[in-house]
């Protein structure tokens, strides 16, 4: 990897690196701007940029022999592969001649609109998810507190956070935009409202809809943001669009517009979690509504930091979509998945951590951190625990509260970790 001081490391690098070392190439999958192509240079020794016009000579030619660009110094960067799949299967073919790791690096905002690569890659080329800043890795967070620890069940843990309620706006409305970060800007929804605006009218990717509509878009945009953190209902978007623009769509061609959104990896919903219970209590197993990054909710609903400390019930729900954002990244740096847990009885649970060796973690999400809440979030969480049929999976590693605006990071005498924000790290 490259010494660049400028560069904030991010926590993909060591799995970028490790994946390199066994495989011919890595692919790195996010939404744009999220600083995949800067991640990726920190390991390439040359870089083909295939929207840059000034390439335009070598892609035209490259439309017949796709192995032009793959001629310089390894591994090579090919940046924004999607606007031309053909090019996959180029390095899937030369991978299998050479049988050398570490030759390729892709990026790509979306997976390909034009055609599709005729072979999977499996074998050949790995693929890592990335993702806007955590906190950690944009600073904001002291790390104190390691998810990783928590898994081991520790008696005690410490750690101080001084997040109060206008600086977890302010993040909110800013983002993990590497460029916001960087940059800090006075208005922190600046970035944000910057994307939303070109993506509705300049994003390529939705060419492929009929009568597709900038309006309609931004409209639909908005009912996602209103309903982060809650169920995903198409139903919903639906009949939020028609009040907002009169426009009367069917399920199918929202549905259509959301593929999109998907797609170029704007919505990233959390999957639902179904445990072994005791009793038979039906699990719901719809998914629930997020967007990658906290301030695309912010810019939708054409809010400010001002506004979430005005509004608690929204603040809450966007709140919940930053901690959503930032325990995915956690959480996959460790080799697990996030989930959320909702049963028929109301029962619910914010997030799931569920590691590869089949350990688990339950977390409750909440901005603040009176009495009160706590509490009941205490309960929500000793509640899933008893349902828990430990005779066919392990019990829980920790039960735990991750709170905005908590100052110190400790243990309650029922078990339950009172974690704040502003201290967790992997």
């Amino acid at each position: 990897m490259k010494a660049n001081n400028s560069y904030l490391p991010r926590l993909i690098d060591e799995e970028i690196r490790e994946k390199l070392s066994f495989f011919g190439a890595v692919s790195i999958d996010g939404c744009k701007w999220c600083g995949k192509s800067t991640t990726a240079e920190q390991f390439a020794k040359s870089t083909i940029k295939l929207q840059d016009p000034a390439n335009a000579s070598m892609i035209e030619a490259a439309k017949s022999q796709p192995d032009i660009v793959l001629n310089g110094d390894k591994p090579r960067l090919i940046d924004e592969w999607q606007d031309f799949p053909e090019i996959w299967d180029a390095i899937r073919t030369d991978i299998d001649d050479k049988k050398l790791s570490g030759q390729y690096l892709l990026t790509g905002s979306s997976t390909p609109r034009k055609a599709t690569p005729k072979h999977s890659g499996a074998g050949r080329i790995a693929t890592v998810k990335m993702r806007p800043m955590s906190l950690y890795e944009s600073g904001d967070s002291s790390g104190e507190v390691s998810l990783k620890t928590l898994f081991e069940t520790p008696k005690t843990i410490r750690g101080s956070a001084s997040l109060r309620l206008e600086n977890l706006a302010y993040l909110c409305a800013r983002g993990g935009w590497p460029e916001s970060v960087i940059k800090k800007p006075k208005n922190p929804t600046k970035i944000a409202r910057e994307y939303l605006e070109a993506i509705t009218e300049r994003e390529g990717s939705f060419k492929e809809l009929d009568y597709y509509s900038p309006g309609r878009m931004r409209a639909l945009l908005r009912s996602l943001a209103r309903g982060v953190s809650e169920p995903a209902r198409l139903s919903t978007v639906t009949k939020d669009i028609a009040e907002n623009t009169g426009a009367i769509l069917s399920d199918a061609t929202v549905s259509n517009y959301v593929s999109i959104l998907e797609k170029i990896h704007i919505i990233d919903d959390i999957e639902a979690w179904s445990p072994l219970l005791r009793s038979k209590t039906e699990i719901r197993t719809g998914k629930k509504r997020n967007l990658v990054d906290p301030s695309l909710a912010v810019a939708a609903l054409y809010a400010s930091e001002n506004d979430l400390t005005k509004d608690f019930n929204s603040f809450g729900l966007i709140f919940e979509s930053l901690a959503m954002r930032d325990l995915k990244i956690y959480s996959e740096s460790l080799e697990g998945n996030l989930f959320y847990y909702r049963d028929k009885n109301g029962l619910e649970c914010d997030a799931i951590v569920h590691l590869i060796d089949g350990s688990w973690g339950a977390f409750e999400v909440k901005l603040g951190d009176d009495i009160d809440t706590l509490n009941e979030a205490s309960k929500t969480l000793l509640k899933l625990e008893s349902l828990i049929n430990s005779n066919k999976m392990p019990r829980p590693s920790f039960l735990a509260i991750l709170s905005g605006s908590a100052k110190y990071a400790y243990r309650r005498k029922d078990g339950v970790y009172i974690v704040p924000i502003g201290c967790l790290k992997p």
